[in-house]
């Protein structure tokens, strides 16, 4: 394909995009709540997949038609095939899954001042929500995107998955956090090679420090401490900057197998 032919099939994905249809776990709060917005002001539709406790109901009124509500836990098969087909269902496709549930322990792994060992429970719990909750979404929303027409280049979907920079620069407490980062990191290229053939592309975005439900439960003093350690932008990130990447890796058909850093350049210290 020509430079030419490639600026204009780009151009013609930019507009498909607007009847895009997005399945967002983790998308009533947070990072998955700005990039569930984001699809539904850009023209395209979502499905919220949250758990029932969760805002998502509320949100997804709030926001009109082109957006529904799946009250799910991503570790269930058959909550996460509920939601993929209300996807279906209500939209009639799905072409795009963003993965942005996960939870999070901060404990170390033993505890010399109590004699106490890291929770093994806690651990499994946090392994199996991110990164078995992670890949639960992925084999079931491919089912149903493998079921779109290809475009001229084959292309019928696109998974977007969040890891974390403590994939890479995990810190003081985060054994069980970054191990299950570092999981999603390591299935993204195989899972990418495997749907390949079906022109289903997968990435991965890990994240910095967001300004996030998590994040915003801090003293301001300690939230600005964090913000100090962002080399530029010197800030928290916005959740409407992981929804903009999103958006911008769903458009790039080149873009597959790949883990990307949204982090203002930071390397965690320990």
């Amino acid at each position: 394909m020509c430079l030419r032919s490639a600026t204009q099939h780009l151009c013609c994905l930019l507009r498909e995009n607007m009847g895009m249809v997005g399945l967002v776990s983790g998308g009533a709060s947070g990072l998955g709540r700005a990039t569930v917005e984001r699809l539904v002001q850009s023209g395209a539709s979502a499905v919220i997949l949250d758990l029932p406790s969760s805002d998502g109901q509320a949100l997804a009124e709030s926001l009109g038609e082109r957006c529904a509500f799946a009250p799910a836990d991503v570790t269930s098969e058959a909550d996460v095939q509920s939601a993929v087909s209300l996807a279906k269902e209500k939209f009639g496709k799905l072409d795009l899954a963003v993965n942005c549930a996960g939870i999070a322990v901060a404990v170390k792994t033993y505890n010399f001042k109590k004699d106490l060992p890291h929770s093994l429970e806690d651990f499994q719990r946090v392994i199996n929500v991110n990164i078995a909750g992670t890949f639960n979404v992925i084999r079931l929303a491919v089912g149903e995107m493998g079921k779109n027409e290809p475009d001229a280049d084959g292309h019928r979907g696109c998974i977007i998955n969040t890891a974390s920079v403590a994939a890479f620069d995990g810190q003081v407490g985060q054994a069980a956090y970054s191990a299950s980062k570092g999981g999603i990191v390591g299935m993204t290229l195989p899972i990418a090679r495997d749907l390949a053939p079906m022109g289903i592309r997968v990435i991965t975005i890990a994240p910095g420090l967001f300004s996030t439900p998590l994040l915003a439960g801090l003293p301001e003093k300690v939230r600005s401490f964090l913000a100090r350690q962002v080399p530029f932008p010197p800030r928290l990130g916005d959740p409407a900057e992981f929804a903009h990447l999103v958006t911008s890796l769903a458009e790039n058909p080149m873009i597959n197998g790949e883990v990307i850093r949204l982090d203002g350049a930071i390397r965690m210290q320990p």
